[in-house]
């Protein structure tokens, strides 16, 4: 199994509308891409120096399915989306 994680640190003028719209996006993703197994996302509740604002998990049966996924164009869209409002994005993929 393939674990795929992303953090997204929002641009400080993003408007709570523009968060919540970039979680719905990312929900739509479920049932949409047949290879997501497990898929979360959810907002940061902390609030810490440290801590991003938003962060997903989502699980691949191996290296192939998660590239499927990557390519996928619905993904790129939702991918596209993400990279508008965050200043910064993390990752780690990794198999367990």
């Amino acid at each position: 199994m393939l674990t795929h994680m992303v953090c997204w640190k929002y641009k400080a003028e993003i408007s709570d509308a523009e968060r919540e719209s970039h979680l719905a996006s990312l929900n739509a993703l479920v049932g949409v891409i047949p290879e997501v197994e497990t898929f979360a996302v959810g907002r940061d509740i902390l609030g810490l120096d440290r801590s991003f604002d938003t962060g997903l998990v989502a699980t691949f049966a191996d290296r192939d399915a998660l590239d499927r996924y990557t390519v996928h164009p619905e993904h790129q869209k939702v991918g596209e989306l993400g990279k508008k409002l965050a200043e910064r994005v993390v990752s780690v993929d990794f198999l367990s």
